[in-house]
């Protein structure tokens, strides 16, 4: 099962960190970015971009999450740019998260589940658009914007990640709001994403239906964990939103399992704070993060 596979790299790494490949353009260092004047260029940029950085960094890490947004804006040359990335990353052993929370309901999510998750026939032969490990998708349609999602889950042995609580700073305008019957908003999503994950647990006890979790707010983190205990975390909000590995140990079981923690402009960028070449600031950059959260974690281990 995929999260199980998921969670043997990370303990073979020991290192929970998704690098996210949320890559623009003016992250990129000037020797990069001199001369680009279309959006082809750019997404070439990008890649050569990616490309190395994975290159430098593919030992350290089990996973990236890859960012749609940062790739659509440069049209068709950058939806190319990010399938890719996707295939370059899965070349390199790694998992990757498809980070592009689609949402929808009957025919039109199931047509987005085959784009990321699953397959699309054309002429008789099947076709494969994305070769993503996981999907992150918003459940605040309701179950039947969940299942088409789910049953390509099931079928395909991927997952999926749903929006529970966001890291955002506004996340709380709605996610924390009180139901009726006493829960917030953000629990009641959380133990829908329990419930759709019930018949995928796996050998380490989590399901190929995750949650996305923000690392910004431990509390509801802490309250999430012990109410989802087959739910496996995806973890925004470290380093450039201002978590530290203090603030997330609550995302975590007592054995270190139970989520991967991404981090995008802390690696990505980490050349313009340390100088050098960005690939060797990203390496290093990757090796400080482990050690962070090994401090507080301590070994992870499937016992």
């Amino acid at each position: 099962m995929i999260t199980d596979k998921l969670i043997e790299k990370i303990i073979e790494k020991q290192n929970p960190t998704a690098v996210g490949l949320d890559t623009e353009l003016g992250y990129l260092p000037e020797e990069l970015r001199a001369g680009i004047a279309s959006p082809e260029e750019a997404a070439e940029a990008i890649f050569t971009f990616n490309k190395t950085l994975l290159d430098h960094v593919y030992d350290l890490i089990p996973a990236v999450k890859v960012q749609i947004a940062y790739y659509e804006q440069y049209g068709a040359a950058g939806i190319d740019c990010f399938i890719k990335t996707v295939d370059y990353a899965k070349g390199k052993g790694l998992f990757v998260i498809a980070d592009c929370k689609r949402n929808d309901i009957g025919s039109t999510a199931a047509r987005y589940s085959a784009a990321y998750l699953g397959e699309t026939e054309i002429g008789g032969a099947v076709s494969f658009a994305c070769s993503a490990d996981f999907l992150t998708v918003n459940g605040y349609l309701g179950s039947d914007g969940i299942t088409p999602f789910t049953d390509d889950c099931k079928k395909h042995d991927k997952g999926i990640f749903v929006l529970v609580k966001t890291s955002n700073p506004s996340s709380g305008e709605l996610q924390n709001l009180k139901l009726a019957d006493g829960r917030a908003v953000y629990e009641c999503m959380g133990d829908m994403v329990e419930g759709w994950g019930a018949d995928t647990v796996g050998a380490y006890g989590y399901s190929a239906v995750g949650a996305v979790v923000g690392a910004t707010y431990p509390e509801e983190a802490k309250v999430l964990r012990k109410r989802l205990p087959h739910t496996f975390f995806l973890i925004p909000g470290y380093g450039a939103q201002g978590a530290n590995a203090e603030m997330l140990k609550n995302c975590f079981d007592e054995k270190g399992l139970g989520g991967i923690v991404n981090n995008s402009r802390g690696i990505l960028c980490a050349y313009k704070k340390t100088g050098g070449t960005y690939f060797d600031a990203a390496r290093k950059a990757c090796v400080a993060m482990q050690e962070d959260l090994r401090s507080v974690l301590g070994e992870i281990c499937a016992k």
